[in-house]
C-alpha cells in the first residue's frame, strides 16, 4: 500500500485495527503450569488474587466432572502488572501451577531423552480419538505422538482464559456491568428457567451442581449423567450468558471486524467443543416474521445508559447492527459431547494406519456447567476490549471520566 500513490515513496503494510485489550495463554494440560497474560488494562484497577481464584474455583465445579478436578485446586500467582492491590498499566501476567505435574514431569520433560528416538516417551498416544484434534493436529504439525497435540488442545487451557477473563470482568464491575450464566440444556433434557431471571444470576445458578435454575430438570440431568457414565459415554449441552448494565454504543457497524456480534462469536466458538452460538432469539428468529422478531422502541425516562429509551422486548439480545442497545446481552452456546469416551469408538493407529479402538484419557462425562463459566470469561474479555475501545484511558480515573461524559451526552439527547 503506497499512501502517496508513487512507488518511490515509503510503503506501509495494510494493518487491521489494533485490539486495545488482548490476552494470550501458554501451557500444556500436564505441563508444570499455565500462564495468562492480559494487556491494555488501565492503571488503578483494584485487583486481588482472590478476584481471579474465585472464578477459577467456579470453573472446576459441576456434576459429571472427572478426577482431575479433585487433583487441581487452581490458584494464580501474579507475575507482573499488579502492585499493592492495583494494576499499574503494564501487562498483567498470571501463573497457575499444575499440581499433577509431579506425575508427568518425565513424560512432559522439555529436555531430550536417550530413548526418545528409538522407544519414544511413555504415555504416547497414537490411537487417535474421533472428535478430538489428535489426528488433524498430527497431520498439520507433522508429529508422530498425538500427545504433542492433545496437551495443548485440552480444555485445561481454559483455566488461563478464565484467569484473564476475571481481570476483564473486574474492570467491567467498576462500571456496574455484571455477567452471569446458567445451563438451559444438558444431555437431551431442557431446563425451564423462570421468566424473570434472578438479579444475581450466578448467586442463583452456582449452588446447583449443574448450574441450572430448574430443580426438576436438574434431577433428570443427574440421572442422565449417571447413565452415560455407566455406559462410558458423554453428554453435551447449552448454556446461556446474560450481561446486564452495558451502555448503548459498544461495537460498531462500520467494518466487519468491529461488529460486536462477530467479535463475541469468534471468542465463544473458540472454546473447546463449542460448536454454535446464538444471540437473542437466534435460530428461532429465522422461523418467524419481522413483526414477531423486531423489538419495538419507546421512551424510558430514567434510563441514561440506554439514552432514556427501551425495547419493549429483547429478542435482539442486546445487539443491533453490531452495536449494543443497552438492553441485557443474551448469548447461548452449545457444547458437543466430550470426545474422550470410556467406551472408545473405532479409529486408526496413527503409526500403522490399522483399525483400532480410540485411546482413553482421563476425562469428564460432561463439562457443560464449566463451559458456561468459560463463556462468561470470553464474553468479559471481548466486552472489556470494546469498552476500552469506546472510552479509552490509561488510568481507571480517565476511563471513568470518559464514560461519565458519554452517559451524560446520550441521556440528554432528547432534552435539547
Amino acid at each position: 500500500m503506497c499512501l502517496t500513490g508513487r512507488a518511490d515513496r515509503v510503503k506501509f503494510p495494510l494493518l487491521t485495527p489494533m485490539t486495545r485489550i488482548r490476552f494470550s495463554t501458554a501451557g500444556e494440560s500436564h505441563g508444570p503450569a499455565l500462564v495468562a497474560i492480559i494487556e491494555g488494562m488501565p492503571s488503578g484497577l483494584p485487583l486481588l488474587a482472590a478476584d481471579v481464584d474465585r472464578e477459577l474455583a467456579r470453573r472446576q465445579q459441576g456434576y459429571g466432572r472427572g478426577r482431575r478436578m479433585q487433583i487441581e485446586q487452581d490458584a494464580i500467582e501474579f507475575l507482573s502488572g499488579v502492585r499493592a492491590g492495583e494494576t499499574i498499566g503494564s501487562p498483567v501476567a498470571m501463573l497457575v501451577r499444575n499440581k499433577d505435574w509431579k506425575s508427568w514431569s518425565e513424560i512432559m520433560d522439555p529436555a531430550p531423552h536417550d530413548a526418545d528416538a528409538t522407544e519414544g516417551r511413555k504415555r504416547q498416544l497414537t490411537r487417535v480419538r474421533p472428535g478430538h484434534a489428535d489426528l488433524s493436529g498430527l497431520f498439520k504439525y507433522n508429529r508422530t505422538d498425538a500427545r504433542d497435540i492433545l496437551e495443548r488442545a485440552s480444555a485445561r487451557e481454559t483455566t488461563a482464559r478464565v484467569a484473564a477473563g476475571a481481570v476483564a470482568r473486574r474492570l467491567l464491575a467498576e462500571f456496574d456491568i455484571s455477567i452471569g450464566s446458567h445451563v438451559v440444556h444438558l444431555g437431551g433434557i431442557d431446563a425451564t428457567p423462570p421468566a424473570q431471571l434472578p438479579a444475581d444470576l450466578n448467586a442463583a445458578a452456582d449452588p446447583s451442581p449443574l448450574r441450572t435454575l430448574d430443580k426438576a430438570a436438574e434431577a433428570q440431568m443427574i440421572v442422565r449423567i449417571d447413565e452415560l457414565k455407566k455406559d462410558g459415554n458423554t453428554a453435551g449441552g447449552v448454556a446461556e450468558v446474560v450481561v446486564r448494565g452495558l451502555p448503548v454504543g459498544l461495537g460498531s457497524h462500520v467494518s466487519w471486524d468491529r461488529k460486536l456480534d462477530g467479535r463475541l462469536a469468534r471468542a465463544i466458538i473458540s472454546i473447546p467443543a463449542v460448536k454454535a452460538m446464538e444471540i437473542g432469539a437466534g435460530f428461532d428468529a429465522a422461523r418467524k416474521s419481522g413483526a414477531e422478531v423486531h423489538d419495538e422502541i419507546e421512551p424510558a425516562p430514567g434510563s441514561p445508559r440506554t439514552g432514556n429509551v427501551r425495547r419493549r422486548t429483547n429478542r435482539a439480545g442486546g445487539l443491533e447492527g453490531g452495536i449494543t442497545t443497552g438492553e441485557p446481552l443474551i448469548l447461548r452456546m452449545s457444547m458437543k459431547p466430550i470426545s474422550t469416551l470410556m467406551s472408545p469408538l473405532a479409529t486408526i493407529d496413527a503409526h500403522t494406519g490399522a483399525p483400532v479402538e480410540a485411546a482413553v484419557e482421563r476425562s469428564d462425562v460432561t463439562a457443560v456447567p464449566a463451559m458456561g463459566v468459560i463463556a462468561e470469561a470470553m464474553t468479559a474479555l471481548v466486552l472489556a476490549d470494546a469498552f476500552a475501545e469506546k472510552f479509552g484511558g490509561d488510568s481507571l480515573d480517565e476511563m471513568r471520566r470518559n464514560f461519565d461524559g458519554y452517559i451524560t451526552q446520550i441521556a440528554t439527547r432528547f432534552s435539547r
